[in-house]
């Protein structure tokens, strides 16, 4: 009796080893990846806002470009702002997050807003903030093409 009833734990235990896996330790870069993936970032979107129209486009280096016309002007216009480099930064595990540009000293920031506590929030809010960090514009907007 007690001979198999140690064969038995002895067969349970090698069976446990056998089924068992190794969770590979992921560098952050490919959590961030793999989470914006998850997010389905478009890789162009165009938002208006009360007073821009915003064209974000990602780059083939996995930076963003941001490009703005006054509200009233065509998209084809000569844009009256470029910003390179813009980074995605992830704003928990919603699926919000932020586009960020610097352009001398100046923050701007285009937020995606897939969670919010209201649902008459927009999908997207410009907000520009001065080189002391105060905000100097904020405004919602909507996409006009994804």
């Amino acid at each position: 009796m007690i001979k198999s009833f140690l064969l038995g734990t002895f067969c349970l235990a090698q069976f446990s080893f056998v089924y068992a896996k190794e969770v590979p330790n992921e560098s952050k870069d490919h959590r961030v990846t793999s989470y914006a993936t998850f997010q389905k970032v478009p890789k162009t979107v165009i938002i208006k806002t009360k007073k821009f129209k915003i064209r974000i486009d990602k780059q083939p280096n996995g930076k963003y470009l941001y490009q703005s016309w006054n509200a009233n002007a065509k998209i084809t216009a000569k844009p009256s702002m470029i910003i390179s480099d813009g980074e995605l930064v992830p704003d928990g595990t919603g699926g919000n997050y932020y586009i960020d540009f610097n352009n001398q000293g100046y923050s701007y920031q285009v937020w995606r807003n897939y969670l919010t506590d209201s649902p008459k929030k927009a999908p997207y809010t410009l907000t520009v903030n001065d080189e002391n960090g105060r905000e100097i514009v904020r405004e919602d907007g909507q996409v006009v093409k994804n």
